[in-house]
């Protein structure tokens, strides 16, 4: 119904239209027969295998009915660099709200890509590969070490007593910056306290007594009237 009339219909009846689909399938025919060594001097590759499975197992009228028949190719080094990147980011983006990022040098990127991928196996090993070098010996990290509060985690490449290449991470804690302390009010001394309490109170007594003044002046300039006997 979809290669011949456009059309796919459904279990309910439904019909849905295919005519503005581009349709791409894939498969792993003949993924088993390129796998295996070639036969051969200076050959390492098989050629063929793949378009001969894929006419053994898929009938003429299904071929026929495809525009083209593309065969996958393995990854070139560069792509599978940016595959690296990605899964880092993803660990990342991991490891976000514990405020952890990761610095990884050109020679890292490289030796993930050397350990990580397979022409027979793809990029799914590399995932494995940033389990065990990156994952696990961070854990103690992250939870309980450098890492708790959030840093930044340098991936290197050195080499080992056994003269091997391996990663190197380092572990760098973020720098928490220092709460500002709180200005403290200063507090007169207690000299000086006990100076402006006499220069309050002598204040204080000024004022009573010209209080005092005022009010005697005022009763001596009422007249008193003489008593009767």
């Amino acid at each position: 119904q979809v290669m011949d009339h456009g059309k796919l219909t459904d279990h309910n009846g439904k019909k849905i239209d295919f005519r503005n689909v581009i349709l791409i399938m894939t498969t792993n025919a003949g993924a088993a027969d390129m796998a295996r060594a070639a036969i051969g001097f200076g050959s390492t590759k098989r050629e063929g295998d793949d378009m001969e499975a894929i006419n053994r197992i898929f009938s003429p009228e299904f071929r026929n009915r495809l525009d083209a028949i593309i065969p996958f190719s393995p990854l070139p080094v560069p792509v599978i660099h940016q595959v690296v990147q990605k899964f880092v980011m993803q660990l990342e983006a991991q490891l976000a709200e514990r405020r952890v990022t990761f610095d990884l040098s050109s020679e890292a990127i490289a030796w993930l890509a050397e350990k990580g991928y397979d022409e027979r196996m793809g990029a799914r090993p590399l995932g494995r590969v940033i389990q065990q070098h990156i994952k696990k010996p961070l854990a103690d990290e992250v939870l309980f070490g450098k890492l708790k509060k959030g840093g930044t985690v340098k991936v290197t490449v050195e080499q080992k007593e056994t003269g091997e290449s391996g990663l190197k991470l380092e572990a760098i804690a973020d720098e928490v910056p220092l709460a500002p302390k709180k200005e403290e009010t200063k507090r007169p001394a207690a000299g000086k306290k006990a100076a402006a309490k006499k220069t309050s109170a002598a204040k204080a007594a000024s004022r009573s007594g010209t209080d005092k003044t005022r009010g005697a002046s005022k009763k001596s300039m009422v007249p008193q009237l003489p008593r009767r006997s």
